[in-house]
């Protein structure tokens, strides 16, 4: 739930459900629509903080990295699936 990530990561919630409509984290939702965090969007979350607060990257950067990483995931599974061709 957003208010344990929220405790857990020191983020205010309003910034997560901004970071959600942004994108960035992508949490699944229950029947009674709320939001369900999984490792992977809490993982997320803390590498978001770790660029803004830590390196000093403003959103967009945040954006951009996340968009090659998919990028380059991707790519590498087409590589894979090339190597086994």
């Amino acid at each position: 739930m957003i208010s344990v990530v929220s405790e857990m990561l020191n983020l205010h919630p309003q910034t997560i459900r901004q970071y959600e409509r942004m994108g960035l984290i992508k949490p699944g939702r229950t029947e009674g629509n709320k939001r369900r965090y999984s490792d992977d969007d809490v993982e997320r979350l803390r590498f978001v903080m770790k660029l803004t607060k830590e390196m000093g990257i403003n959103i967009a950067g945040v954006e951009m990295i996340i968009e090659m990483q998919e990028h380059i995931a991707e790519l590498e599974e087409k590589l894979s699936k090339l190597i086994k061709l």
